[in-house]
């Protein structure tokens, strides 16, 4: 009884300062990346459901956008938007799924698979479900579905946003961030170019995305290990990774 008075803290004030001491990188992580993209997406959405059309800004920057527009330009912005769906984020999520699957990393492979598929279904059900017409400001190619929040948008985001998650114990998180970072934006940017989307559709879709693969991270932990795992025999890792996946 003794030992339990001295291990507890004197004071409410001395307890937070411990806690916050230990935990401050998951507080930080928590309000940056999952809070605040949650709250600008729900003010967007929100704004949206009651006014359908663009924003003010949202106008102007399309037309901004829209005077560099060329021959050239336009053909290559045709075939680069591509690789933010179906030639780069689909052929690279399944490049990687089937590389942390040949390498056993269980934890990673859940995390991976789960916000990929997660956020594809979050902008399914918000299109569908705020049914926004996409911008009428010029002509552009055919394309179908409803504008909020941005699919192009939220598979780059979450693409790079877990790639830098799986990447952030190791010398690559840097240029991971950084090339991503280009990456998301030039995406962006496409669908800006062709008119296809508003640019709060993009943002919005930045938001929740950044949101999903954070809040993931912290709930799938992909980088955890138990300590016990680290001196097990290597016949017996498996069972014992599955047995600590089940408990964790």
């Amino acid at each position: 009884m003794s030992d339990l008075k001295l291990a507890r803290p004197l004071s409410f004030h001395r307890f937070l300062k411990q806690w916050l001491s230990q935990r401050w990188p998951w507080v930080l992580t928590l309000l940056l990346g999952v809070l605040i993209p949650l709250q600008v997406f729900l003010i967007l959405t929100l704004e949206i459901w009651r006014h359908q059309g663009g924003f003010q800004w949202d106008i102007s920057i399309l037309e901004q956008i829209h005077k560099s527009a060329s021959p050239t330009l336009d053909a290559f912005v045709m075939t680069f938007t591509h690789f933010g769906t179906a030639w780069g984020v689909f052929p690279a999520s399944a490049l990687i799924s089937i590389a942390l699957l040949l390498y056993r990393r269980w934890r990673s492979l859940t995390y991976f698979l789960v916000t990929l598929l997660g956020c594809g279904l979050i902008n399914h059900t918000a299109k569908i479900f705020l049914r926004r017409d996409r911008p009428s400001l010029w002509d552009y190619p055919e394309t179908q579905g409803f504008s909020f929040p941005s699919g192009h948008a939220m598979s780059s985001m979450v693409l790079v946003a877990a790639l830098v998650v799986l990447s952030w114990k190791t010398s690559w998180r840097w240029r991971t961030l950084s090339l991503g970072s280009v990456f998301v934006v030039a995406i962006g940017w496409t669908r800006l170019y062709l008119g296809v989307h508003y640019p709060s559709d993009i943002l919005a879709g930045w938001m929740v995305a950044l949101a999903w693969a954070v809040g993931m991270s912290l709930i799938v932990r992909p980088h955890f290990h138990p300590p016990h795992l680290l001196n097990t025999p290597p016949e017996n890792l498996e069972d014992e990774m599955e047995d600590s996946l089940l408990k964790n």
